[in-house]
Order: C-alpha cells, then sequence, then structure tokens
C-alpha cells in the first residue's frame, strides 16, 4: 500500500524507504561509493527477537514470580484460573485483531498507536495512542515498584523480615522505596537511551535466566521436602504480626484447601481484597502482548512477525502460568501464599536462582514498558497531532533511537513511583490497557464493518463478532476492576478526542469515519424509496445554479438557510465539448468549489458538468443530480438583469485574512486561499460578454416546470446581511413579507392553489431556520374593496382558517389595490389565462410602487413567479416585466411551485 508511506513520519526509526526495508538487507558497506552514505537501518530485529522475546518477558513480569501466590491465595485456584482464562480470552480477541490490522500494510512505528491512527484517524488514533503511552508508563512504574519489592525481601535493613536469608544493609520505608525505584528507573534510561538493539539481544539472556529460575521452581515442588516457616509483619501501633505457614509438597488435601476464595487483608496495602482487586493485579500479567507490536519500527518483516510472535508468546505464557497456579495450589497452604509475595525463594532449591529470575523478569519488563512508551510518544510526535509540547520527543540519534521521547517517558515513569506500592498501581496500568485494547478491537471492527476493498489482512481468523466480543468484555472488565478509573480513562479519552477535534488536524492517512458514512449512506439510500414518499413530510431539496460565487455568495447562504435540513446542491456549468479537450477540465475544480462550501460554512454539496450551453447542462443536472430519494425538487436562480454584481470576496474576511497557521496545504486539501480567488474570475462588468441569453434563461425555467421541479429566482440578495457562519444575528429584528397572490395576474383570487401554497411553505420554511428564528412573518392579501360584493371578506376569512391549519404563525395585512388593477385591462374571458405579454408600464410600475409601500422595511420578500411564456420570442419582455415589478425592493424571492408541499392531517 503506497499511500502507507506516509509524509508524516520521516524519521529513522519510524520512516520507511524502498531501498531500506527489504528482507534480505546485510550489513555490508554500501556497493557505490560515489554515492552519499545511507543512514542506518533501525529495522533488525526477526521474529524471535523483535516480538517473541519481549512480549514473553512483559507478560511474565512482577506477576510470575511475585504475585502467583497472590492471586492462588486469596481467589483459590479455581477463581485463579477463571481469572487466567477471562483475561487471555479478552487478549486472545484482541490479538486477533491486532493480526488482522498488521497484515493489512506496512506498518511503521509506533506500534499500536500506529495501528489505531491509520485505521480511525487522526483524531482518535492521536487520543488512544495517548492513553496506550500513559498505560505504558505506568505499567514501567508498577514494574520498577514490583522489583524494589523483591530488593527489599532479599536486602531489606528489618531483622524481622519475612526472609532469614540475605545481606540486610537497605534501610526501609517510603522515601526509601522512592529512591531505590528512581535508581531503578535511572538504570532503565540508560540502557534505553544506548538503544534498543542492546536491550533486545541482552533480553534473550534475561529470558533463559527467567526459563532456568521457572525450571528450578519446578523441579523444587519435587525436590524439596515439606517445611513450615513463620512470617512476620508489621502492624498497626508498632506491633509485629506473626504467621505460622507451610510448605507441603503435592498434598491433595491442600490442593482442596485452595479450591475456594478466601479474600482477606493485603498486607502491603492494608485493604481487604476482592474478585476486582485481585484481576485488576493479575491481569498485569497480559499486558506485554503490545510489546512486539512497540517494536514495530525495529522489526524487519513487522506485518509476518508481530502476528507469530505474538501468538506464540501468549500460547507460552499461558501454559506457564496454567501450571504454576495448579502447582502452588498444591504445595502451598493459604497462609503462605498471602503472606509472603517472594515465596518461591524460600520453596525452591537454590533461592538465589529465583531471585534474580525475580530481578531480570521485573527489570527487562520494566526496560521494555519504557521503550515501547518511549516509540509511541515518538510516533505521536511526528504526526504532531499535540503540537508544541510534544515537538522535542521528535528529536533522535544518529541511529535513530528517540532519546527525548525517552526522557518524557523517564520523567512521567518517575512520577508514578511515589505510588510507593504495585498494588495501588495496578488497577490504574489494567484499565488503562484495557481502553486500548478496546480501541484496538474497535479499529478493526470498523474496518470490517466499512467493507472496504482495500481491507484484506492475510490474516483470516478473525471476524466482526469477535472483534465486538472483544470491545465489549474490555469495557466490562474496566468497570468491573474500577468504576472510578473506568470513568475517568473514558472522560479523559472525550477531553482528547475533543481537543484534537478542535485542532482539526488533516492527514494522508484516510478516515475510516468516511468509509463508515459510505456503507451506511449507501444502505439508507437504497432503503429511501420514492414510491413511499408523502406529502407531509416534504422539504426542500434544492439545486442553487451558481454561474461565479463572487457574486452569488449571499444567495448561497439565505438558500443553506431556506433548505431546513433537506438537500443543497451547488450547480454549476463549465462551458465546453470534451471532444475537443484533452481532458475533462471540471474535475479539476471540485476542491475549489468544495473549499469553498468550507469557506462560506454552508452544508452543501457540489455537483458540476460540462456542457456546450448552460441550459443543457442545467438540464444534465436537473436529471442526475442527487441519488434515489436524494435528488432536488427545487431548482434556484439568481435574476436575470444588467446590473453590476459586487465582489462578495473583497467582503468577507474568511476570504480577505491569510490562512497562515491552519495547516498549510495540506489544511486546505491543497487549495489556500490565494488559490481559490486566482480560480475564480473577476465579477462582470457591465461591458462583459453574457454567458447566458435571456432567451435561455427563460428556457431554463421552462425546463424545469416541465421536469416537474418548483422554481424560485432571487433578486437582491448581495444587500442581505447577517448570514454567514460567525454571524450572531437572530432574526429578532428582521421581516418577511409574502405576498401569495400572482401579482401580474389579477383576475386570479386563489390562495390555495399549488403555486400559493408553495410560496407560503417556502417562506414558513424560512421562518424554521436558525437565524430567522424570531422574524415577523407578514401575509399581504390583495382585494379589490371597490367590487360591488364583499367576497374578498369571505377569502379573508378562509385564508386565516388555512392558516391555522397550516400551523402557520403569520400577521395577515389587507391590502386595497384597486388603484393598481384600474391600469390592467384584459379582454373578457381571459382572466384566468397566462399573463398577458402586453401588461403597461402604468400597471408594472404601480406593482412595483404598492410593493415598495407596503413591503420597503421587510428583510426578504416572498412573490409568486408567473408562467413563463410558451414562445422564445416574449422571453425577453417576460423578464422585463418582471425586473419592472421586482426594482428597488432589496431582497426577494419570486418561487413557482409545481407540486403539493402542504398537508393539513396528521
Amino acid at each position: 500500500m503506497l499511500n502507507e508511506h506516509t509524509p508524516l513520519i520521516t524519521s529513522g526509526v519510524c520512516g520507511l524507504t524502498a531501498t531500506a526495508t527489504k528482507c534480505g538487507a546485510t550489513s555490508d558497506p554500501p556497493q557505490d561509493p560515489d554515492s552519499a552514505p545511507p543512514s542506518p537501518d533501525p529495522r533488525k530485529l526477526n521474529t524471535f527477537f523483535g516480538v517473541m522475546v519481549p512480549t514473553i518477558l512483559s507478560m511474565f513480569s512482577i506477576v510470575l514470580f511475585l504475585r502467583t501466590g497472590f492471586v492462588v491465595g486469596h481467589a483459590g485456584l479455581l477463581q485463579g484460573l477463571l481469572m487466567v482464562l477471562v483475561a487471555y480470552t479478552i487478549i486472545s480477541l484482541t490479538i486477533l485483531s491486532i493480526c488482522a490490522i498488521s497484515t493489512n500494510g506496512a506498518i511503521q512505528g509506533g506500534g499500536a498507536y500506529y495501528m489505531i491512527s491509520r485505521s480511525l484517524g487522526p483524531e482518535f488514533g492521536g487520543s488512544i495512542g495517548l492513553m496506550f503511552f500513559l498505560a505504558k508508563v505506568f505499567a514501567c512504574g508498577e514494574y520498577v515498584l514490583g522489583l524494589v519489592e523483591a530488593i527489599l525481601d532479599m536486602f531489606g535493613a528489618d531483622p524481622e523480615s519475612s526472609v532469614s536469608q540475605g545481606v540486610r544493609v537497605l534501610p526501609q520505608g517510603y522515601w526509601y522505596t522512592v529512591l531505590y525505584a528512581s535508581v531503578i528507573l535511572l538504570l532503565c534510561l540508560f540502557v534505553c537511551l544506548v538503544g534498543a538493539h542492546i536491550y533486545s539481544r541482552t533480553a534473550f539472556v534475561i529470558l533463559l535466566v527467567v526459563t532456568v529460575s521457572l525450571l528450578s521452581i519446578f523441579i523444587s515442588s519435587v525436590a524439596v521436602k515439606p517445611r513450615d516457616f513463620n512470617i512476620t509483619h508489621p502492624g498497626p501501633a508498632n506491633q509485629t504480626l506473626r504467621y505460622n505457614a507451610s510448605y507441603t509438597g503435592f498434598s491433595a488435601q491442600t490442593l482442596r484447601s485452595n479450591l475456594g476464595s478466601g479474600y482477606s487483608l493485603d498486607y502491603s496495602t492494608n485493604t481487604v481484597m476482592s474478585f476486582s482487586t485481585v484481576f485488576a493485579v493479575m491481569f498485569t500479567s497480559c499486558t506485554g502482548i503490545m510489546a512486539g507490536a512497540n517494536m514495530s519500527g525495529e522489526l524487519k518483516t513487522p506485518s509476518i512477525s508481530i502476528p507469530k510472535g505474538t501468538i506464540v508468546a501468549v500460547f507460552y505464557t499461558f501454559t506457564v502460568y496454567v501450571l504454576l497456579f495448579i502447582l502452588v495450589s498444591a504445595t502451598c497452604d493459604r497462609t503462605l501464599l498471602i503472606q509472603d509475595y517472594g515465596f518461591f525463594q524460600r520453596i525452591s532449591l537454590w533461592s538465589p536462582l529465583v531471585t534474580i529470575g525475580i530481578y531480570c523478569a521485573s527489570l527487562s519488563a520494566a526496560m521494555c514498558a519504557m521503550i515501547g512508551a518511549s516509540r509511541i510518544l515518538h510516533a505521536l510526535a511526528l504526526d504532531g497531532l499535540f503540537g508544541l509540547p510534544l515537538a522535542p520527543a521528535t528529536i533522535t540519534s544518529s541511529s535513530g533511537n528517540p532519546w527525548m521521547a525517552v526522557l518524557y517517558t523517564w520523567g512521567l515513569g518517575q512520577c508514578v513511583v511515589f505510588a510507593g506500592h504495585l498494588n495501588a498501581v495496578a488497577a490504574v496500568v489494567t484499565v488503562f490497557y484495557l481502553l486500548a485494547y478496546a480501541a484496538l478491537d474497535l479499529a478493526c471492527l470498523a474496518l470490517e464493518w466499512a467493507s472496504a476493498p482495500n481491507f484484506r489482512p492475510t490474516f483470516q481468523l478473525f471476524s466482526w463478532h469477535t472483534c465486538l466480543l472483544g470491545i465489549l468484555s474490555c469495557l466490562v472488565m474496566m468497570f468491573v476492576i474500577n468504576p472510578v478509573y473506568s470513568s475517568a480513562s473514558i472522560v479523559l479519552l472525550l477531553l482528547l478526542l475533543l481537543l484534537l477535534h478542535y485542532r482539526s488536524p488533516t492527514s494522508s492517512w484516510g478516515y475510516i469515519s468516511q468509509a463508515l458514512i459510505f456503507h451506511q449512506v449507501r444502505k439508507y439510500l437504497l432503503m429511501l424509496d420514492v414510491r413511499k414518499d408523502h406529502v407531509k413530510f416534504w422539504r426542500p431539496q434544492v439545486l442553487l445554479m451558481v454561474s461565479n460565487p463572487r457574486s452569488s455568495c449571499q444567495l448561497i447562504l439565505f438558500v443553506n438557510q431556506l433548505k431546513k435540513g433537506g438537500l443543497l446542491v451547488l450547480g454549476h456549468v463549465q462551458l465546453g465539448d470534451l471532444d475537443t479537450l484533452p481532458s475533462d477540465p471540471v474535475q479539476q475544480q471540485y476542491n475549489f468549489w468544495l473549499s469553498l462550501v468550507d469557506k462560506l460554512g454552508v452544508k452543501a454539496f457540489v455537483d458540476l458538468t460540462l456542457s456546450p450551453t448552460v441550459r443543457q447542462g442545467t438540464q444534465h443536472l436537473l436529471r442526475i443530480t442527487g441519488l434515489g430519494g436524494m435528488k432536488p425538487n427545487t431548482l434556484i436562480l439568481g435574476f436575470y438583469d444588467s446590473s453590476t454584481p459586487d465582489d462578495f470576496f473583497l467582503q468577507d474576511s474568511a476570504f480577505c485574512q491569510s490562512s497562515v497557521g491552519k495547516g498549510g496545504e495540506d489544511y486546505n486539501f491543497g487549495v489556500d486561499l490565494p488559490s481559490l480567488q486566482a480560480h475564480f474570475p473577476p465579477v462582470r462588468h457591465v461591458e462583459s460578454p453574457r454567458w447566458l441569453s435571456p432567451e435561455e434563461y427563460v428556457g431554463i425555467i421552462s425546463d424545469a416546470i416541465k421536469m416537474n421541479k418548483n422554481v424560485c429566482l432571487g433578486r437582491y440578495f448581495f444587500q442581505l446581511q447577517g448570514e454567514g457562519k460567525g454571524s450572531k444575528e437572530d432574526g429578532s429584528e428582521r421581516i418577511i413579507d409574502v405576498w401569495p397572490l400572482n401579482l401580474l395576474q389579477p383576475g386570479c383570487r386563489d390562495y390555495q392553489d399549488v403555486c400559493s401554497l408553495f410560496l407560503l411553505q417556502m417562506a414558513c420554511v424560512l421562518n424554521m431556520s436558525s437565524r430567522w428564528r424570531y422574524a415577523r412573518m407578514r401575509i399581504f392579501l390583495n382585494v379589490e374593496t371597490a367590487s360591488c360584493d364583499q367576497g374578498w371578506v369571505i377569502n379573508e376569512e378562509t385564508f386565516r382558517e388555512l392558516l391555522r391549519k397550516l400551523r402557520i404563525r403569520a400577521s395577515i395585512k389587507i391590502v386595497a389595490w384597486d388603484s393598481v388593477v384600474q391600469h390592467h385591462s384584459l379582454p373578457e374571458g381571459e382572466r384566468a389565462a397566462e399573463p398577458s405579454p402586453a401588461l403597461s408600464e402604468e400597471f408594472l410600475s404601480a406593482v412595483n410602487r404598492m410593493l415598495m409601500e407596503h413591503s420597503s422595511q421587510a428583510t426578504v420578500r416572498f412573490l409568486s413567479l408567473p408562467q413563463p411564456p410558451a414562445h422564445q420570442s416574449q422571453a425577453q419582455r417576460y423578464l422585463a416585466q418582471l425586473e419592472a415589478v421586482t426594482s428597488g425592493l432589496g431582497p426577494t424571492l419570486l418561487t413557482h411551485g409545481v407540486t403539493p408541499v402542504t398537508y393539513t392531517d396528521l
């Protein structure tokens, strides 16, 4: 996958080159003496040294030697084995997800963070990555505290210590514990600064020592004879608590007595244990499954090594733990198991061998956690998700070792050791790890559900069922262990998500959210059956034709408020013929239009087409825009007149201020502000040729009506203010005026025809939008008071009843327009026909004066748009009539409805 080599990861640790990742690379000098010396290749580890060894040592850690008796003593053999089974079931489900993701493409440095971020995107990846880094830091502190505990058991200067052998020279106490832990952390820091490769090679020797220590324990269980011990612990008020314990050897009686649970007081923390607290300690033995994945930057073939090495290591450690639990249950009484963490030294043929094993296992686990945490932090810093605070962590040595990230990890680990006791931080470690495991399962689940064609991992032993079960089991066990820590960790995760969402990082990794949205949208579009549409759920689905956004931005912003949760598509026709062009020019324009949508803050799609004429292009867009039930039902055009438009780009601050500091070119997906302004041509001058003729413009209106689309014409919307995304306008000072009658057809008095109801509906929809919610709506009824009959009174009452049924809150204004109608003369029998092309200038001026008189204070006006003429020869006269009526009015929307849009029943 070529796009996996993201430019965001370019260091020697995390970056790859085409020539540096071949499995057969050797340490020979360069072949070409004239070429520049290549940077050292950090990818030198194979499956055994890079994955199996660190994973086994991390999973053994301090639990194997120092907490096996603690778990079995408090929980009993049955519950102890249940804990092992539950823990390994959880991590096994997570391992399936790890194997799937790690075999789906090239893995860079950062391990779990890299997998999550490249699968779920920067926001989830960054937040989960930082949480996983903290989990590693806490684990490092925990392992160090366990090592200090083992050292003090042997060398602590307490005359009544639980172990009778050893040179007791080390003073004990809280601050001494912190001091010893700090010294050990410094040792780990030194090793990690030297480099992970030295640790990886010495780790094999450590694994041999730990394995020999384990074998000595199994041999001792047969060779050592039963014996009794006297164990002492400091009690309250300077008292000394004494316990009699015994090692019985293999005994059925001992096994039976250790089958059930026996939760009691923990002598290190003075708290009573329970299933959740013991499981929290025991689960720390399972937090090492990512040790190999975190070394992904140092592995030769991570996609092969991570699955194979992790699975073998987990199977091996599971077997050892089960055998060890059964062994201690059958040979040691409960008192010995509970009251002495280091009892293995008591029952060993040669106790120094076990002591060395404890020290090696704890020290190696601490160093492995520090190395893993530093690699995660280094990858986070390279991606720049958290900005300046992590910027120093990008610094590496000449060999690619991220020494600044190691220093960060050491500093935070130093804070953890102030807890003083291993058991005190075990719950935090477990909760953080479980959350990270749940995130990995979520990443794999999202990839599986998205059904992306490029998600085809070579590891096939997983499904969405295992991912979902892994997520649920991790979350359940988190709250079983500690609800407070679990809730706090989730809150911290959400805060990090909000932080990264606010920073809006843009990456080339791909967003799983987009794949999931596509998958769901496709499914729901198929379910959105146009045959099941009902008029009571009608909403505007608008195709807004835009010639030049420089002069149309205010209209775009207004229509964005007018759509009321419906579809808004910005359409544009590029004039040209594909036969005469080397490539399609339209495809290169989409990013500019999408950047315009981002700048304006509107919720709109963009659809562009190439056509010899604007009319043909508009027909294409009306037919093919949208999918299924998501297709435009309304066409909106700007008004056709000869006025010089304003340049909105020169007025709005979003198009004038520099966008430097917002991520540069990548922030705007390759379209910066100067490029955006340069792409759209200057506004048309009076002398500029028109793209559209009047006949073509009127023809577009006629075509839309023939295609059963509602039509709206917007005029003077460049005068409308307060529609931008940063506006505080709430509409309280705004007025919406509605003139439902066709003013160019005085003989028509039907307020309930399709055109009038569509006009009322559009005005009501605008009044429901956020910036027009508190606007006042006024509806004007034109009446002829000089008429002999009083039918207009009946029409007014009928109209008020209609508004009540339609739940439209508006004030009704009666306008007598006898003085206007007297200028309109029609032959007898033509009052119901379409507007006469011979409307007098006096009548048109009178209508305009009436509108100016009653609607001069309105913010926007809704007028009825007459039916366009059937013959092209009348197009100019038709437009001249519309221009004369609306001249000087201010923002006006002329509407013509062809489909029912209102419904009065439930």
